[in-house]
């Protein structure tokens, strides 16, 4: 029996998946969304991690940050929601621990 073809659409998804392309590329447009909602201060000192069930977690340098992100987060996740709408990012979680500069 012949095999059927395969549309290389679906050939191009696959690869992308399997090699972790759009991934890379997620992480990419997180971290610029989040320098934008942050401000340029706040994000030199977080960073974004994973987005899960619509909260994304932020690391924080220290508890500080934390109690100001806190304050800032209805105005952050407006900023985040018009730069990433796709996302749907409902919320944001704040852990202290190390920032890789």
């Amino acid at each position: 029996m012949a095999q059927q073809p395969v549309r290389i659409a679906d050939v191009v998804s696959e690869l992308v998946a399997r090699r972790g392309f759009a991934r890379l590329r997620t992480a990419e447009a997180f971290e610029s969304a989040w320098r934008e909602a942050a401000g340029a201060l706040l994000a030199g000192y977080s960073r974004v991690g994973e987005l899960r069930r619509g909260r994304l977690e932020v690391t924080v340098a220290n508890s500080t940050l934390v109690q100001e992100l806190t304050f800032q987060k209805p105005a952050i996740l407006k900023r985040l929601g018009e730069q990433l709408p796709g996302e749907r990012i409902r919320d944001l979680r704040f852990r202290v621990g190390p920032i890789e500069h």
